[in-house]
């Protein structure tokens, strides 16, 4: 059972030194550390600390920023952390503690807030998508070929003009052409 801690900083001029002496104040026996932005889900030492948690270990970090750049990504990293039998705990966010029964209530209710707000985007995006197709708003991407380009293009194709003078003619790209052949055949 470990206490461990882990720091980070946005940019390489930024200085890790106040956030590793705050997690040693703690009781942190190991502290993993990088430079690294948070909006990546992929950092390297955020990975090895993960790995490296045993059952019954304490993650603690000075500020949830430090960990998570949103609700959702702090929810998976805990449920992460949990998974691996460790608990977590921000040392400037009193209120974000997992080793105290009040912890654990408060993130489990962000939870359930986060997962009621995603459900609301989803449901006002589906009903932005129905409205735009009611008003027949297209979708996906943009037509780069007219069907009577297209059928063009099948004649000049047929009479032996090449995929490649084809795209240049029509200022596209070879595979833009293909597709239009295949589909023209279909």
């Amino acid at each position: 059972m470990a206490t461990i801690g882990y720091a980070r900083v946005s940019t390489r001029d930024q200085s890790l030194d106040i956030q590793v002496e705050q997690l040693k104040a703690a009781g942190c026996a190991k502290i993993f550390h990088e430079k690294h932005s948070g909006a990546k889900s992929d950092r390297p030492a955020l990975r090895r600390m993960i790995k490296s948690i045993e059952p019954g270990d304490v993650v603690v970090v000075s500020r949830l920023d430090r960990l998570a750049r949103s609700t959702r990504d702090l929810l998976n990293l805990v449920h992460e952390l949990s998974e691996a039998g460790a608990s977590f705990k921000s040392l400037a966010d009193a209120w974000c503690d997992t080793t105290t029964p009040h912890g654990k209530l408060i993130l489990a209710v962000m939870g359930g807030i986060a997962e009621f707000e995603r459900s609301l985007i989803m449901c006002r995006t589906q009903a932005g998508i129905a409205r735009a197709r009611e008003k027949g708003t297209p979708f996906g991407r943009p037509v780069r070929l007219a069907a009577s380009e297209k059928r063009k293009i099948a004649e000049r194709y047929a009479a032996g003009a090449t995929m490649a003078e084809l795209a240049a003619d029509y200022q596209c790209a070879i595979g833009t052409i293909h597709s239009a052949l295949k589909k023209g055949a279909a």
